[in-house]
């Protein structure tokens, strides 16, 4: 009782910090004292972060003072069931808050805290979290997608949790996601995409387990991520564009690897195969040429998912119809990533190579820019979209730790551009891949000479030996020019007769 009385008597800044110093410090010896004290820290913090807590890092400190507490490292497991029994069972969204954003951040540092989020069925209550707090809480409702996408993408979700999921909330993650700024800083931007994408991720996932196993349950799952787009995709062109520029600024794998795999299934889905626009397809592709040709040699998980999600994008979407959009590009790349005749790219591994053949296999790449096509839309050619089943597994299957960063080839050898030394944002070419050669090491220039500091001229000297080019000093003014009277010569047809020839010499001679 007295913690309660503590954090009422706060009105200040300086004093909520005290106060939450003292009540993680108190000894605890029996559970019920743990909670008294778990109360009181919740009670504490939901109070102030309508006060002094005005950022997310303020609410993570709070959770951070708890977690670095004795009662914390003698009592992690009960004290983790605790909080999890109170995101079941909260209703304010102060104190929701505080619970979610203490579960992400122990979940980020103990993987283990999500899994007995799903067993202990975490899933469901998020689900109506955020359907309902959406236009209440701006700030709980973020963190809530933050915490469905992190539970969701390090354990596979058990059936009867995707069951809740309806085509209601996938709408109205999909409606969420037309309002989004412009602003990629807006913490707001992306949770509501990565938990699109986690959930098809899940959905993929169930649907290669029910394939393999002898009984099924129950029915086979609907992906609703893919089934709502095919329905209604016209209204939610605004999920297709932030899906490629998310693709195009991400640096991690795994998140690449969840954007990748929706593409897949859109591509060769028939009803989904059209629904970009034609211009952020040609994105698209200036995305996937670059990545391909910016990933090292041992990240082959990567680059076949990337060359999986490339055949059906030249052989369904539009870029099969006339113009064809970098043809040329494309046919170097092929040729580049065989490694014929390029230093930079080594031989591909069978799977890699049998994936380079199958994009090579697109008619519209194969045949002769002069000759007609039968018809622009005609499925002629194409892969047939009720075969592509059979590489799901595969693409779904695919995964990375999160948090890994892709490497960049750029680390080991620049790739330059053309013209100049330096690598340039947009899609390289495979001839800048050739032409790219290492960097040469310039040696240190030495600042002093036996101990003893170096004139100016010497330092200029040395760096000139060394390679590097030296600033050369300015130049001294010349010399005043003496001003001088010409003098003028008189022809001598012109001259009067007896008019002397001016002198030739000094005065006087």
């Amino acid at each position: 009782m007295a913690d309660f009385e503590a954090a009422e008597s706060v009105e200040t800044e300086e004093q909520f910090w005290q106060v939450l110093d003292s009540i993680v410090s108190v000894s605890c010896d029996n559970h019920e004292s743990i909670d008294d004290t778990l109360r009181a820290w919740l009670y504490l913090v939901a109070k102030g972060r309508d006060h002094y807590l005005d950022s997310e890092d303020d609410i993570a400190s709070c959770s951070q003072t708890l977690q670095q507490s004795r009662l914390f490292a003698e009592n992690k497991e009960y004290v983790r069931t605790q909080i999890m029994y109170s995101l079941l069972q909260e209703d304010e969204h102060g104190p929701l808050h505080v619970i979610a954003n203490f579960l992400l951040l122990d979940g980020r540092a103990e993987e283990t805290t999500f899994r007995r989020m799903i067993a202990e069925g975490c899933f469901g209550r998020l689900l109506d979290l955020i359907k309902t707090c959406g236009g209440q809480d701006r700030r709980l409702h973020r963190l809530l997608l933050e915490l469905m996408y992190e539970m969701s993408r390090i354990e596979q979700l058990r059936p009867e949790d995707l069951l809740q999921v309806d085509d209601s909330f996938v709408t109205y993650l999909y409606t969420l996601t037309e309002a989004l700024s412009d602003d990629v800083n807006d913490p707001y931007h992306y949770p509501v995409i990565r938990v699109l994408l986690v959930l098809n991720e899940q959905y993929m996932v169930a649907s290669t387990s029910a394939a393999v196993s002898p009984v099924s349950p129950t029915a086979p799952l609907t992906n609703r991520v893919v089934k709502v787009l095919s329905v209604h995709g016209d209204n939610f062109r605004t999920f297709g564009e932030n899906l490629i520029l998310l693709l195009n600024r991400e640096t991690e794998t795994a998140l690449q690897l969840l954007i990748l795999k929706l593409l897949y299934l859109l591509f060769t889905t028939t009803t989904t195969c059209e629904y970009f626009y034609t211009n952020d397809l040609r994105v698209l592709l200036d995305v996937i040429i670059r990545n391909l040709l910016d990933l090292p040699s041992e990240m082959n998980v990567l680059r076949h998912t990337y060359l999986r999600v490339l055949a059906p994008l030249l052989s369904h979407t539009q870029l099969r119809q006339p113009p064809h959009y970098k043809r040329d590009q494309l046919l170097r790349l092929l040729d580049v990533l065989r490694g014929t005749g390029n230093a930079h790219f080594t031989p591909p591994e069978p799977t890699t190579l049998r994936l380079i053949e199958r994009v090579g296999k697109t008619p519209w790449l194969t045949e002769d820019e002069g000759e007609p096509e039968t018809s622009p839309t005609s499925p002629i050619g194409r892969l047939p979209l009720s075969q592509a089943g059979s590489t799901v597994s595969l693409v779904a299957n695919v995964s990375e730790k999160p948090g890994v960063h892709t490497p960049s080839r750029k680390a080991d050898g620049p790739v330059k551009g053309k013209g100049d030394g330096h690598a340039k944002d947009g899609p390289a070419s495979p001839q800048d891949a050739r032409a790219g050669k290492p960097k040469r090491v310039l040696p240190e220039v030495p600042k002093h000479r036996h101990g003893v500091p170096m004139s100016p001229m010497a330092k200029l000297s040395t760096l000139h030996i060394s390679g590097v080019p030296a600033k050369k000093a300015p130049p001294k003014l010349p010399p005043p020019r003496r001003r001088t009277k010409l003098k003028t010569v008189v022809p001598e047809e012109t001259r009067s007769v007896g008019e002397a020839l001016p002198h030739a010499g000094p005065p006087g001679n």
